[in-house]
């Protein structure tokens, strides 16, 4: 027994001698160039193909992916945040990207044999030790959704009616106008129509999005790319531009108004603060009568879930709104025209 003992425990010196000089003295190669020993890349895709499949959210929460603002908007963010390591459609990965190990595929190639849920599951997380980020807000699953919705439309080769995500690449921080109008002057739905806004309101969150203060995975990335001294200058542009109507608003359900208008001992009414009639609109509180109603949810289920911060009465307001009001109020909202709105400051 005691022979045994000696045994076990040299061999885990041994292991343990052999463990430190890997470390210590840098004997395992880590050169892209060695690339990984026989064996090593199965295994690791192996575990990688298991346990996204083990932590991908359900298709249940999915919106619809064939929505064409959603598809869009992926699109675009795909343009500067994808495509230099994963191509587009009738384009090629450079030869710096195929050396990478484990090497990006083409994105043709990338989505092959993953549902919707796990390439969300991809896109949200990333995957360590491959150079593939994880999104960079935590909390806002529900962007990620667009670059699903885009690449759907790449598998089912839907993507002849997307925006082409080439066009965009170039255009960042040289063009600051033209980079942001591939969003917010084309794409309705998800994304916030900025000529409702004052150009105060824009510029503090444009700056909010730089600095991490605002979480959006979109909205970082997009801010990183621009030069702040720009900020101010993009919001005059946008501010200045005539509110448009890209589609008629939803039909608010009944009882919207009531909702929309009358406050509680605690919160004050929505109109008291967004309008349509505010007479001293808050500083922070911007105008959202005509706004996209999906916008206007998808910023009140944030409130309600504690995902957006830096406002304790908008925290309170939406606290106890369910998915049914929310809904209701993005509507009546959606339903006002911006003529209706009290004057912004």
């Amino acid at each position: 027994m005691r022979t045994v003992v000696l045994t076990l425990v040299a061999v885990a010196g041994l292991a343990l001698a052999a463990g430190v000089s890997v470390v210590a003295i840098g004997l395992y190669n880590v050169s892209a160039q060695a690339g990984h020993w026989p064996g090593v890349s199965w295994m690791l895709h192996t575990i990688f193909r298991n346990s996204v499949r083990l932590r991908a959210p359900s298709m249940e929460d999915a919106p619809d992916l064939s929505d064409p603002d959603l598809v869009a908007l992926g699109a675009w963010h795909y343009a500067t945040a994808c495509l230099s390591c994963h191509a587009a459609p009738g384009t090629q990965r450079s030869s710096t990207i195929r050396a990478m190990v484990p090497e990006p595929r083409h994105i043709r190639d990338a989505i092959e044999g993953w549902r919707p849920n796990h390439l969300h599951w991809i896109v949200e997380n990333g995957a360590k030790m491959t150079g593939m980020p994880g999104w960079p807000a935590e909390g806002r699953g529900d962007e990620v959704w667009a670059v699903v919705a885009y690449l759907e439309a790449i598998r089912s080769e839907a993507d002849d009616d997307a925006p082409d995500p080439t066009t965009l690449a170039p255009v960042r921080a040289d063009e600051p106008v033209a980079y942001c109008t591939s969003c917010h002057g084309a794409v309705a739905g998800p994304v916030p129509q900025l000529s409702l806004l004052d150009a105060d309101y824009i510029e503090t969150q444009l700056r909010a999005y730089a600095d991490g203060r605002r979480p959006s995975g979109i909205m970082q990335h997009a801010a990183s790319l621009i030069d702040e001294s720009s900020f101010e200058e993009l919001a005059d542009h946008f501010a200045e531009m005539t509110p448009r109507r890209s589609q008629e608003p939803p039909e608010s359900a009944d009882g919207a108004e009531a909702l929309a208008t009358r406050g509680t001992d605690d919160v004050p009414a929505c109109t008291a603060c967004h309008g349509p009639g505010a007479q001293e609109r808050p500083e922070r509180a911007p105008a959202i009568a005509g706004q996209n109603a999906a916008y206007i949810a998808a910023q009140l289920m944030l409130w309600r879930d504690g995902v957006r911060t830096g406002s304790p009465r908008m925290q309170a307001a939406a606290r106890d709104l369910s998915d049914t009001q929310i809904m209701q109020l993005a509507d009546w909202f959606a339903a006002r025209t911006p003529d209706q709105q009290g004057e912004q400051e």
